[in-house]
């Protein structure tokens, strides 16, 4: 079986499924539809069978499918929000007055890859003000900071050593690491939000792993919120040809030669072709679309409120732009 490029675990299950037709072993889905604009999906991995299978780590991943953000709805995206703040608290359970740290991963020169920075740069951060001036905070805000450490081809340093280094001056009770995906299919690229308690491999999004950043790598629990902001371009080709041969096969009548041809193409064999024919010219190829800066800018106003409003229980989304600008 080819490797499908997806760091979505709902899209890993998918992928079982479509070659199995079977539920993954080891694997809890939920489906919620109480919102009909955003369709939660809860996939929990439970144990180490259903990690080999997927390729995820142990614990929980929340996918928020909003196709509605694509196109602006101020109101909407309050309520998107709202929606992920939810989420976010139960899986962050902060205590009062508890220390955040929250990691803008990825490059800040590159649309793509700048969602990271770009939500640390709409936080509402309050570790200082903690610290100098409490007694102009109100109750429940509670101390949060921020970092955008860049990439390892700017700062010359792993992005873990980094952020290894603030945890052990810092602190914090949770880290909040915010990074760019990868998905096999365009219509989720920035219409999906994955959340998890399993902690972040920076750089997956393009292919480029680096250090993961987790509870087993820095001692404290790690919530990762992620965007896909590319596809593979080979995957997206496969996808495509897939679904060409199929409504083909659906034209086509049994008894004839094409059909034969058709029902006999190795998937695996067309894959390696595809990137065979793509990798002598332009490489591991990742596509995103043309909006994406608009894209980005609001998709990241919203992690950055949701966030927001989940770290700091005292405060609601209507008094967030008090503070932020």
């Amino acid at each position: 079986m080819f490797n499908i490029r997806t760091d979505l675990a709902i899209e890993a299950r998918e992928i079982y499924r479509e070659g199995s037709n079977r539920e993954v072993p080891g694997v809890a889905v939920d489906v919620d539809h109480k919102d009909e604009d955003i369709k939660i999906t809860i996939v929990k991995v439970l144990d180490e069978r259903g990690a080999r299978i997927i390729g995820k780590p142990i614990g929980s991943y929340i996918t928020m499918e909003v196709p509605k953000i694509r196109h602006y709805d101020a109101e909407f995206h309050d309520r998107l929000g709202k929606s992920l703040a939810k989420q976010l608290a139960e899986l962050i359970n902060l205590k009062k007055d508890g220390t955040v740290l929250v990691v803008g991963l990825g490059n800040w020169n590159v649309t793509p890859d700048s969602l990271g920075p770009k939500v640390v740069s709409k936080l509402f951060v309050t570790r200082h003000l903690k610290q100098y001036m409490p007694q102009y905070l109100e109750e429940g805000i509670n101390p949060v900071c921020a970092i955008s450490p860049g990439v390892l081809g700017i700062t010359g340093i792993e992005t873990a050593e980094i952020i290894q280094g603030v945890v052990e001056k810092v602190k914090p009770d949770v880290v909040i690491a915010i990074d760019a995906l990868s998905s096999r299919k365009m219509e989720r690229v920035v219409t999906t939000i994955q959340i998890g308690n399993t902690g972040i491999n920076p750089g997956s999004g393009v292919g480029n792993r680096r250090m993961e950043l987790s509870e087993r790598t820095l001692g404290i629990p790690v919530i990762a919120i992620g965007v896909p902001t590319v596809v593979d371009a080979a995957t997206l080709a496969n996808d495509t040809i897939d679904l060409m041969i199929d409504s083909l096969i659906k034209q086509t009548s049994n008894d004839k030669d094409f059909y034969n041809m058709l029902k006999n193409v190795n998937k695996d064999e067309k894959y390696a072709l595809i990137r065979q024919i793509l990798n002598p010219y332009i490489g591991d190829l990742m596509v995103t679309p043309k909006e994406i800066d608009s894209l980005i800018e609001d998709i990241s106003k919203v992690i950055a409120n949701a966030i927001n409003i989940a770290v700091h229980p005292g405060i609601e989304l209507e008094d967030i732009n008090k503070y932020i600008h």
